[in-house]
């Protein structure tokens, strides 16, 4: 009897297995919305974010820099200083794109650092706002990658070296461009003519996953539109239903204007977005080490970086919301990690060798956030030595559960120190006395 009782079980687990691999999601949020996250998202927690393209040439301002000085109404005037001073009358942006060298760009070296990072994803820009493509697109020709600029497939290279790593690798897709002339004429019409989204958009999309695979589609660039406008619910049902990454990739929020943290795979809401309590949908802050810009800047500043503390400290709050965390570095157009965000990222690594079990695969604790600190353990934990050598008690702040179950717990010294460290504490009686 027990032996049937068994059997029945297996055979159970696996219609449902057979039932949910063969799921098929129709073209609407309702059906798009109830598609489970793939896990392998939830357990990575920490991700790089890469914005990198034409846009690092000037490496002024922003990677919004052409549209500050072209596209809004009045243009930004130190844009037009800095055009105006640094390059001779006539210079259009597109010129900039012979400049982008890329020439000391070493795919293994980039994923060695984000490997030693700590990160289990990576999140590369395949086409920015610009329009320009790092890789060759059919659909933008001679506005990319390999005709132009490098003269290489930017986004293959990087996703070989990446995915050797066993890294997971996403591509970032900015839905409109903002010169774009189909996409204007729509952007006249009210958004009632879809040639841009018919003849640009989604043939290059569908081009982009065919042949990379990206496990994450990191979409933006899509509030002026709604999604029927986009034929986002068409493009994801394609994507989940019939693609070669159905069952593995993962995407985000931004699919039309309003679809922000209402629809989509899961949430980024807006950038650097924090949701300050437990959120019921699974969620992630993207935020970059250059708090100005995501783009490099030739002009950035050590005050206008985060502090290695300051981003652990930003993780583990993330985390112990139950969300992931995508960092952000800016590379160079000659191809280079700027050494300060190189350290930046070994510094995260660093502490997640020590910590990580306390971060990967975790799940929010009972009480994330707590007004006050509880003492524990008096008597056997002390902090460093303060002022004068003497070493004060620890306080601990409930934080995330870690993979094996443990609660993480946020450490800060009673002398008020910044510096907090997330520790796995064993749950045994003889181990846990508090006061």
């Amino acid at each position: 009897q027990q032996t049937t009782k068994q059997m029945k079980t297996v055979f159970v687990l696996l219609v449902a297995v057979v039932c949910h691999s063969a799921a098929r999601y129709s073209a609407d949020w309702t059906s798009l919305d109830g598609r489970p996250l793939p896990p392998w998202y939830d357990e990575a927690k920490l991700g790089i974010f890469i914005h990198w393209g034409v846009f690092s040439v000037p490496a002024f301002q922003s990677e919004w820099f052409w549209w500050h000085w072209q596209g809004q109404q009045p243009p930004d005037p130190k844009c037009v200083s800095f055009m105006t001073k640094n390059y001779p009358p006539g210079f259009s942006y597109p010129e900039f794109a012979r400049h982008f060298h890329a020439e000391f760009f070493s795919p293994g070296e980039w994923a060695d650092m984000f490997k030693a990072s700590g990160a289990k994803y990576v999140v590369l820009t395949a086409k920015h706002h610009e329009g320009f493509t790092n890789w060759k697109s059919v659909n933008s020709w001679n506005w990319n990658s390999v005709d132009s600029g490098p003269h290489r497939d930017l986004v293959g290279e990087l996703g070989e070296a990446v995915r050797n790593r066993s890294l997971h690798y996403g591509l970032y897709n900015s839905l409109y461009e903002w010169f774009h002339p189909l996409y204007l004429n729509d952007k006249k019409n009210g958004f009632r003519t879809q040639d841009f989204v018919k003849q640009k958009l989604l043939p290059e999309l569908y081009n982009m996953v065919v042949r990379y695979r990206p496990e994450l589609i990191w979409s933006d660039g899509d509030w002026e539109a709604p999604d029927s406008y986009w034929n986002s619910t068409e493009f994801l049902a394609w994507l989940y239903n019939d693609s070669p990454v159905k069952d593995t990739v993962v995407t985000n929020d931004r699919w039309g204007a309003g679809c922000a943290c209402k629809h989509g795979g899961y949430y980024n809401c807006q950038d650097k977005y924090s949701p300050g309590q437990l959120p019921e949908h699974k969620w992630e802050k993207c935020t970059s080490v250059d708090t100005l810009s995501w783009g490099y800047r030739r002009n950035m500043r050590i005050m206008d970086l985060m502090d290695l503390p300051t981003i652990i400290e930003d993780l583990v709050s993330t985390v112990a919301l139950g969300g992931n965390y995508l960092l952000n570095v800016g590379p160079t157009a000659d191809g280079m990690i700027p050494a300060v965000f190189e350290e930046r990222l070994r510094g995260v690594g660093a502490w997640l060798q020590v910590n990580g079990e306390a971060i990967y695969a975790s799940k929010p604790w009972r009480v994330q956030m707590e007004n006050t600190t509880v003492p524990v353990w008096k008597g056997k934990l002390r902090s460093p030595q303060g002022e004068g050598g003497v070493q004060r008690p620890l306080r601990f702040a409930p934080g995330v559960h870690g993979a094996a179950g443990r609660p993480c717990l946020s450490a800060k010294a009673f002398s008020g120190a910044k510096h907090r460290l997330c520790m796995m504490l064993n749950q045994s009686s003889s181990d846990t006395r508090s006061e």
